[in-house]
Parts: structure tokens; sequence; C-alpha cells
């Protein structure tokens, strides 16, 4: 597998929309908002301009017509090409079958932790918490809606992804909040002196941390 010219989800957006019909930016850009799409891919309108421009420069689109309604400016109308076809199949396939390595923040945050006394992670933990609940509350009711107004699970498909990531994350956070409170997560203890004790020790200090507790007890 060769190395993608483009990497942007929303130029996939792009050529997605394009297999449907022809269409100029503005009309990808409402297709997208309409269908809730912003959720999940990154849309803002120049964005949307650039990655058309560097889909047309690639091959992978070209301008099918310009068009003007009444007083407005002319519209240039993109359809995509056979190699635009190819791509879309081929990305989206690697997307669908391939998992990839995401650095996300909270995961960051998560491998900074100790940095950090173990009780202000609980109460920041506990936070988060709150407001991922939130979250998938909200999401949840945005989702009964739809049904009820007859809108097919395929067109929200993604968004049940993410409720089931939310969900995931929420028993994570519950497990680990329960363990540093009950001392069972496995280097407390040693993490908990280390602050108390004034401040974090360096990595190559953390077995004499250990041995010092062990003495302790």
């Amino acid at each position: 597998m060769g190395k993608r010219k483009l990497t942007n989800p929303l130029a996939l957006a792009v050529l997605g929309l394009l297999l449907e019909r022809p269409m100029h930016p503005y009309e990808m850009s409402s297709t997208l908002r309409e269908r809730a799409k912003e959720e999940s891919i990154k849309l803002n309108y120049g964005s949307l301009y650039s990655v058309v421009e560097s889909l047309r420069r690639h091959g992978l689109i070209e301008v099918h017509e310009t068009v003007r309604e009444g007083r407005r400016p002319e519209r240039t109308v993109y359809a995509i090409t056979d190699p635009g076809r190819d791509e879309f199949v081929d990305w989206e396939s690697e997307l669908l079958s391939i998992p990839a390595k995401e650095f996300t923040q909270f995961e960051a945050a998560l491998s900074l932790m100790p940095a950090l006394p173990p009780d202000i992670v609980v109460r920041l933990l506990e936070t988060r918490r709150m407001r991922v609940a939130a979250e998938v509350a909200g999401m949840t009711a945005v989702m009964e809606e739809m049904s009820k107004r007859g809108m097919p699970y395929l067109w929200v498909v993604e968004a049940d992804y993410v409720q089931a990531l939310r969900r995931a994350e929420l028993a994570f956070v519950d497990d680990l909040i329960a363990r540093i409170k009950d001392g069972s997560l496995e280097g407390v203890e040693v993490w908990r002196h280390a602050h108390e004790s004034g401040g974090l020790p360096a990595e190559s200090d953390w077995e004499e941390a250990v041995r010092h507790l062990r003495n302790v007890k």
C-alpha cells in the first residue's frame, strides 16, 4: 500500500458525497451539516475549499460545470473521477479494516497521571466522569429523537460508536477511581508516599520507594 496523497478525513467525506452526485462546495458543506457529520469530521468552509482544490489537483475530482442562480456568484460544481472512486474505495476499506494508533489527549494525561497526587487525580477523574456521563445522556436523547423521526440507524452509526467508547470510558474511569481510593491499584502506595514525602521520585528511585513501603508494613 503506497503512501496516500491526502490524509484529511474531510477529503474522504468529499469523495463520498461526490459518489452520490456532482456538487459545489457550499452544497457539500450544507449536506455534511444536515447529516451531522461535523460531529465526526472536522469541518469549516475554508478548509473545505482547500481540500476540494487538493483533490482536483491530484486528479481525484474534476470540474463538472459552473452554474449561476439568480444574482448569486457563480458556483463551480465538481464530480468524482475514476481515480477518485478507486481512492475512496481503497481509503475507506483501509480505515474500516485496519486499526490505527490514535494519540488521544486522555491517554496522554493518563500516562502522566503520577505527577499529580492521588487524591487530586481522583477529584479530577470524578469531574471527568460527570461530564462524560452527561455527554452520554445527551447523545442518547438525541439518538432516540432521531429514531422517532424515522432517521435510519445507518445515518447515525458513528454516533453509536462514540457512545460505545464513552460508556467504556465511564466504566474504566469508575474502576480507576475505585482502585485508587481503596488502595488496590498496583503502585498507588508508592505514588502516594512519593507526594507525601515531598515530590514524585525519579524513575530510578521507584525501587527504593517500594522497599521503604515494604519496611513500613
